[in-house]
């Protein structure tokens, strides 16, 4: 089997994955609190106005060029072109990584600065996303699994287990959870996954697909 390549890596096409069932349960604890926006079928005006009421005292060549103007506008301001590659994660990502991560767990105070100093030091797993030849090198997702056995002793994995529990409000939910994160903590990864809002979601199965790649390649070693 071929072993992934280091530092920089570009986009190719992979069948998407999904989350497992542990994740998908987390994902639902962790959203059941916030309040969700309503679809916008769902949304009622009061009154519909036509281009034609918006400009009524225009010709029709008129109503045509403001038209025009406004949709070049419009694409002009809603468009970014950037080419977007994966790099494995280093030291100088501090700043960037932590950004992301810094609602992980909601509100709460915790090591936040020694979990992004595991996920950087993880030199076998784990991708960061940039804009290529950016001299400011921003960070925009990353993604990485972290072994709950190996970190169990650092502070901020026993914060992070203690919140899980924590925001899981099914008894029955908590007590397997309980189990995973502690007694079969040798046999769970942590996937850690964040991202700014309007990266290109295609960048996201190639993302899952090399992580899981990465875990499988790590624990044959």
């Amino acid at each position: 089997m071929p072993r992934r390549p280091s530092g920089r890596r570009r986009l190719t096409k992979h069948r998407p994955l999904a989350f497992s069932p542990f994740m998908r349960s987390l994902a639902l604890a962790s959203s059941t609190a916030k309040s969700k926006l309503p679809h916008p079928q769902d949304c009622q005006c009061s009154e519909e106005i036509t281009f034609d009421e918006k400009l009524p005292n225009l010709s029709k060549k008129e109503k045509k060029e403001q038209l025009s103007d406004s949709s070049d506008e419009e694409d002009s301001e809603g468009d970014v072109q950037a080419d977007f590659e994966f790099f494995d994660p280093k030291a100088t990502d501090f700043n960037g990584v932590k950004i992301l991560l810094q609602h992980y767990l909601d509100n709460k105070e915790w090591d936040l600065s020694r979990f992004v100093d595991l996920i950087l030091e993880q030199t076998t797993v784990g991708t960061v996303v940039k804009v290529a030849d950016d001299e400011d090198e921003s960070v925009f997702a990353v993604i990485t699994a972290l072994n709950l056995g190996r970190y169990k002793d650092n502070k901020c994995f026993r914060e992070l287990k203690e919140f899980l529990v924590k925001v899981c409000s099914e008894k029955n939910v908590a007590s397997n959870l309980q189990v995973l994160l502690e007694k079969k903590a040798k046999d769970v990864g942590l996937l850690v996954s964040q991202r700014v809002m309007n990266l290109p979601p295609q960048l996201l199965p190639p993302l899952y697909d090399g992580t899981f790649d990465e875990v499988s390649w790590a624990t044959e070693d």
